[in-house]
This record gives C-alpha cells, structure tokens and sequence, in this order.
C-alpha cells in the first residue's frame, strides 16, 4: 500500500509564459500536486508572461488579501495603431502617422501618475450589466453589432510610479507600480490618446504581486520536474510570506482553539491598540488581519473594539 500523500498549504510563484491563460497554469500545478485545491490571486492575459501567485491548499482562502497588493509591471506600447482590445490580439481600429517624442513621453507620465480616473478595455473581466465585458464584447462581434456600444464606467485607480525605461522607433517600455484593479492596456491607449497618436500594448510582464517578485518565482517547465523528483513541496511558500503587509495578531494556543471553532476572543486594550495601529486606518472597525499561534496562521479575523473574531478559519 502506498502512503499518504502530505498535504500541501502555501503559495507557488509561477513565471507565467506567453500564450498560456492563467487558468491553465493552475490546473497544471494542481495536477502536479496530486489535485490539492488551487486558485490564483489576479488573472494575466494569455499575452501577458510573469508573475502569477497560486494559492495551495489552505492558502486559498488568503486571496483575496493577496489581491489587494500592489503590482509592478514592465510593458512596451507600439505607437500609431490602437486595437480592439488594446494589445496585439484584437483588429485595429484606429491609426495615427504621429509618434510622440521622447520628450513628450517623458513629459505626459506626472498626468498618469497618482491617483486617476480609468476606463477598462472593452475586453475585460469587468462586470456590465451583470455580465463579464469580454463575453457581451465577444457576443456583439458575432451578432455584428459594434463593440463601442459597450460603455464602461471609469473608476480611480492608484498608479505609485511611472517610468519610461527604453525607447526605440515606434515603441516605448515603462515600468509601473499600481493598485488593485489597474489595467495597463488601459494605460497605453490613455497615453496614446493624450498624446495626439495611438497606442496599444505589445508586451507586458508582471513583476510583482505584493511579496511575490519575478527573481523568486519559477517556471512551470522546472516546477513539473520538481514534481518528477518528488521536490515540489520544496517550492511551495509558507501561507504567512504573502500575508506580511496586513495586521499580524500572535495568539495564545488557548484562543487558537477558541477561533478554530468558530469562538471569539476578546482582547486587552493594550493588544487590540496594538493590532489597530497595523492597520491602514486605526479609527475605522472592523480592522482585518491574521491571527498566528506560533507563527502558524491560525485564522482570518476581523477586530471590532475588543472583540477578535474568525473570519476563514485555516486548517494548517
């Protein structure tokens, strides 16, 4: 008889290559690891290569805090043609014989930078109407109907830095830190438009998610041969790597067992301050974070005045 298989909880920092979807890399990993549960914390486009944090086991339950990390991106604009879809996928809708100069690039990237006003690309995972845009864009491609009926409402996005880092003829290569639900085709056809030409995105790397950083992360060829030698484990990242930019409570063994059953602790006022002031809003309840028992998360919790309470129990 064989033995049990250990089971798996922490994150994998997969490279993601060009042409493959986010959702496929997932279930290769899954497979690999013998069907653990997975997930992964924010989508890259097929086009798109790099990082792409995946969530094992228990770990799922941390996503959405995984989300909500800022990013970093490197991505190349080719100036003069915008597209359906803002990349090279999508048919060209729009042409402009003017490229901007170096100077006017440079110039123009204080107005993307900051917080701004973005309207996603027709083609995305935003929902209108109660449905994904790219479906209903896609539906409207079939029926012949125009895509540029679909009218997306612009929401603020926070970009923290903007760079130019290279150019060369018709194309340009930044690099861009942002928050939670920027969209960099968005940026590129923005840029395009304020600067009297036309834009679209025809690389684009993620390099960061949060802790997670393109130097740490593996490809989906060498983690297959982990899985080979029986070394995969080795790769997968303890739970509390990607949750050390959110409030961090250490617990007794006495009130783990207590949020493990779904019981609330109340704290002191001393450590109810303390795990507040972690926060990003000291007067603003509930504050949410992680309670750890020995530096093993224990749960997701949630602070209302003193009252500590389990938001996602994880069963480590």
């Amino acid at each position: 008889m064989s033995s049990p298989k250990h089971t798996v909880h922490g994150w994998v920092v997969l490279n993601k290559p060009v042409g493959m979807s986010s959702a496929k890399a997932v279930a290769l990993v899954r497979r690999s690891l013998g069907g653990v549960k997975t997930g992964h914390a924010g989508t890259l486009d097929p086009l798109a290569c790099g990082v792409l944090p995946i969530a094992v086991g228990e770990a799922t339950k941390t996503i959405s805090y995984v989300m909500t990390a800022e990013k970093s991106y490197h991505f190349t604009v080719r100036w003069g043609a915008e597209t359906q879809t803002d990349d090279t996928e999508g048919e060209v809708t729009r042409m402009s014989d003017h490229r901007p100069s170096v100077e006017d690039i440079a110039a123009i990237l204080p107005r993307f930078t900051g917080l701004i006003n973005q309207v996603p690309p027709i083609f995305s995972a935003v929902k209108f109407k109660g449905k994904r845009a790219y479906a209903l864009a896609r539906d409207s491609q079939r029926s012949g109907r125009d895509t540029a009926d679909l009218k997306l409402a612009s929401r603020q996005v926070m970009i923290r830095s903007f760079e130019m880092i290279d150019h060369k003829d018709e194309e340009t290569t930044f690099s861009v830190r942002c928050g939670k639900g920027t969209y960099i085709r968005s940026l590129a056809r923005d840029m395009g438009r304020a600067l009297g030409s036309a834009a679209h995105v025809v690389y684009l790397e993620r390099r960061s998610v949060g802790r997670f950083d393109i130097d740490k992360s593996i490809s989906l060829d060498f983690f297959e041969q982990m899985v080979y030698r029986a070394r995969a484990h080795d790769y997968v990242i303890p739970v509390m790597t990607a949750l050390d930019d959110i409030p961090a409570l250490a617990i007794t063994e006495q009130e783990a067992e207590k949020l493990r059953f779904g019981q609330s602790v109340t704290l002191d006022q001393r450590r109810a301050e303390a795990f507040r002031a972690a926060g990003d809003d000291t007067e603003q309840d509930p504050v949410t974070g992680v309670a750890a028992c020995h530096q093993q998360p224990v749960a997701m919790v949630k602070l209302t005045q003193q009252n500590l309470s389990p938001v996602r129990v994880l069963n480590i």
